[in-house]
């Protein structure tokens, strides 16, 4: 298995794909800002400063999550 290249905060698309991976079954819309970033800190090959995100990063990483998640259910 290949490992997955590493990740930053500008890389939204792939974020929401890596976290409807991990969390199939998981609503984004449910998921508080807080609990996004962190479960973003928390994917295999996330190089990014914890701290070095803000509300527009996060709101972006969201929707990309959002599109697979919905995606997923057509």
């Amino acid at each position: 298995m290949t490992p997955e290249p590493p990740l930053d905060w500008t890389e939204a698309e792939e974020i929401g794909y890596r976290l409807s991976e991990a969390h199939p079954d998981l609503d984004p819309l449910t998921v508080r800002f807080t609990d996004l970033r962190d479960m973003v800190v928390a994917l295999p090959g996330f190089v990014g400063d914890p701290k070095g995100c803000n509300e527009k990063i996060l709101e972006a990483i969201q929707m990309a999550w959002l599109e697979e998640y919905r995606d997923a259910r057509e």
